[in-house]
């Protein structure tokens, strides 16, 4: 790839985790287009309290007749310096690699965060065969801010402690250190005015000052010369060349031990697998494991967690991470709801505002038990099992009810479809939303079944589960359209058939879940309308394109990305409970599974052109379906995993 092209190459971006919620990420010329980007985001209370500590590392390669600057950085109106033109490559495996040649040297810059630890390791090789002489300088730029919001040099004051092989950087907001086997020497600049540009083109304040308090220093006298910088929050670690190498061989056999649980003969779920452990993370207030629900910005929620937890851990062998996520959200079950996510600062309280949070709980008890027949474990979440059916048939908060038909009805804003500019509902669905009542038969089912592995008497979840099914087909088919209405009102509330007879994906869960109450016939239609309207080379459209709300574009400022993100935007996710569904519904044969893995055959192809190695958020709902929010999301990767483990690659 040609390197020199600033706008091209910014688009392609990489992320390393390092299991506590923390990140380094970047584009692959090193320039930071995001207030998210950094090389150390360490996360202080795991998942969250995520800082951006070490912005980046402007290295100069100082020769006799020149100097070669690696940085690249956008200011108003320039780009200084432009390290891309002297870029040769980059690669992601194992770990992000940059290869320079500069002034008849070779310049090899590797980085990694060792799993467990608040840190970022990055070392560098220089090879020069004229044995000419120069200098390797690094210049860190450092920050201590929220990963959320962006610094003036007005706003912080940095005293620094220099140290053998160690400088201690303090601020009014913390302090970290950096480390390295260079010589140092302070040298305190603010570097004013760096751009970000994705948060221009997202429609947000996009300019920052950072802090370089002074530079390292490598002589370079033979053939080969090899450094090594690392910015860290740990207290007692110990840096030297031999705990470098041991990190970086042993992240690399941490890497190869998960790819082998996950069929490593396999490349594409070798990738899916890599991807999906950076979402699994310690929480330290539970002190049991948790779910980022994507990267830069998200914390761990419970949808997105419960979702993403059967490809996350299930696929993968993951068993004891699956029972410490169920562990987790189980502590925190309130009235029946678990959280919906947990506060961003760790002083604060779990919000429950999520109608199917608790029902996909439930679901992944359910996988869980398919995996392993734990009925150890069960026995253990039972109550919150109890607790979640209970609560929702008698009513909890958000006026979340079961009625008289059985049915499931609650106030708005409480599904996934929940967007919202100020106090207008982009999504509006009050009511009976079809995937809620879905779930809610199929959270039934299997505590049904599982309840009677423990030797529970299940009779009343059978019954119910009987009423569900009756009110389900009767008041949810669209025979006009032959698929389900989206969302059907609550009691003493009137149809609007216009309205309410949108097609969007929400429908396919109803066919997917391994519980479903519809006829052969009806799950075939609704497959049929969702093939035709929804379905793309990178998932499902929120919103059938046919429809006068469609919105094809996921762009421009927050409330133009609102307005689309549930109303035509595509979402990889979708694609899981597509293919399972098109397993159940089409004739089962080898043909298909051929099919359905060319229908994976362009996200294969995006996990090595956004963000490599992962899979985005969401893309534009119209051609060339352009990529958007989260460069990394927990359940557009799970998602894909599992039906490609479950539905394409076993017998």
């Amino acid at each position: 790839m040609d390197h020199s092209d600033y706008s091209k190459a910014i688009a392609r971006e990489w992320i390393l985790s390092n299991g506590l919620g923390g990140y380094a990420s970047s584009t692959v010329i090193g320039a930071n287009t995001r207030k998210y980007h950094g090389l150390l985001i360490a996360s202080l209370k795991p998942p969250v309290e995520r800082r951006v500590l070490l912005s980046s590392l402007d290295e100069e390669l100082i020769t006799q007749k020149e100097t070669f600057r690696l940085a690249v950085h956008r200011y108003p109106d320039a780009i200084y310096p432009r390290g891309n033109d002297i870029l040769t490559d980059f690669y992601m495996e194992p770990f992000p690699t940059f290869l320079y040649n500069a002034g008849g040297m070779t310049i090899k810059k590797q980085i990694m965060m060792p799993h467990g630890l608040n840190s970022t390791v990055t070392r560098y090789h220089i090879s020069n065969p004229s044995g000419k002489k120069g200098f390797f300088r690094i210049m860190p730029l450092v920050n201590n801010r929220s990963v959320h919001h962006m610094t003036r040099s007005d706003e912080l004051t940095f005293m620094q402690e220099v140290l053998p092989g160690k400088i201690s950087l303090e601020c009014e907001n913390g302090s970290f250190s950096l480390y390295s086997d260079m010589g140092y020497r302070a040298d305190e600049h603010w570097y004013y005015n760096f751009e970000y540009d994705t948060e221009l083109l997202r429609g947000y304040p996009h300019r920052e000052d950072n802090f370089n308090p002074g530079h390292f220093d490598l002589e370079i006298k033979g053939r080969d010369a090899s450094c090594f910088i690392v910015a860290s929050t740990e207290p007692d670690e110990k840096w030297d060349w031999k705990r470098i190498q041991e990190l970086f061989d042993n992240g690399q056999r941490r890497l190869e031990g998960l790819a082998g649980k996950g069929m490593a003969d396999d490349p594409f779920l070798k990738k899916l697998v890599l991807a999906g452990d950076s979402f699994i993370v310690d929480r330290r207030s539970t002190g049991s494991k948790s779910v980022i629900a994507g990267y830069h910005w998200f914390g761990d929620w419970g949808r997105d967690t419960m979702i993403s937890l059967p490809g996350l851990t299930l696929v993968s062998g993951r068993y004891d991470d699956a029972r410490s996520i169920l562990s987790t959200f189980a502590a925190h079950c309130k009235e029946g709801l678990i959280p919906n996510l947990f506060p961003e600062q760790d002083s604060g309280s779990p919000a429950y505002n999520t109608v199917d949070a608790s029902l996909w709980f439930v679901h992944a008890a359910g996988r869980y038990m398919d995996y392993t027949d734990d009925t150890g474990f069960i026995k253990i979440i039972w109550p919150t099992i109890e607790s979640i059916l209970e609560n929702y048939r008698k009513g909890t908060a958000y006026a979340i009810r079961m009625d008289e038909d059985g049915l499931i009805e609650h106030a708005g804003q409480l599904t996934w479809m929940d967007a919202k500019i100020g106090d207008l509902e982009v999504t509006p669905r009050k009511g009976k939303a079809c995937e809620i009542n879905a779930l809610w038969y199929n959270a039934l089912m299997y505590a049904g079944k599982m309840g009677e592995s423990i030797g529970i008497d299940v009779s009343a979840l059978r019954k119910d589960a009987k009423l569900v099914k009756e009110s389900f087909r009767e008041l949810f088919w669209n025979e006009k359209k032959k698929c389900l209405y989206d969302c059907i009102p609550g009691s003493g509330e009137v149809m609007d058939y216009e309205k309410d007879s949108s097609v969007r994906p929400n429908q396919i869960l109803a066919v997917s879940l391994p519980h479903t109450m519809l006829s052969a016939y009806m799950e075939k239609n609704i497959f049929d309308v969702v093939t035709e309207e929804l379905l793309t080379p990178y998932g499902l459209r929120t919103l059938s394109p046919f429809d006068k709300r469609y919105k094809g574009s996921y762009a421009g400022n927050p409330e133009e990305r609102d307005c689309a993100y549930h109303n035509g935007t595509v979402w990889p996710w979708l694609l899981g409970p597509y293919v399972t569904a098109c397993r159940k519904v089409c004739r089962d044969t080898p043909e298909l599974k051929e099919k359905l893995r060319s229908l994976l055959h362009m996200i294969e192809e995006h996990m090595d052109e956004a963000c490599i190695g992962t899979i985005s958020e969401v893309f534009d709902g119209d051609m060339p379906h352009r990529p958007g929010g989260c460069v990394s999301q927990a359940w557009s990767v799970a998602e894909i995993m599992r039906c490609y483990a479950e539905d394409i690659l076993a017998e």
